[in-house]
């Protein structure tokens, strides 16, 4: 006899298929909110801090994409 309370339901890896993008269209909304608001607060501050934090902004973000090609890989 196999134990059946080990394997999931299909029904719930189906749901759970159907809630994962818009959980990551939820996540992305929030990220673009803190940007733009971010952003929004460095233009009151100038161009040098600007400068600063578009370099910061550039690294984190080639950062990141290594980051998931190697965890993707």
């Amino acid at each position: 006899m196999t134990d059946l309370s080990r394997r999931p339901a299909l029904a719930e890896e189906a749901l759970l298929g159907l809630l994962l993008p818009f959980w990551q269209l939820v996540i992305g909304a929030f990220v673009l909110a803190v940007l733009l608001l971010s952003v929004r607060r460095l233009v009151r501050r100038g161009p040098s801090r600007m400068t600063t934090a578009l370099l910061i902004t550039a690294a984190a973000i080639a950062g990141f994409a290594v980051v998931g090609l190697l965890l993707g890989a």
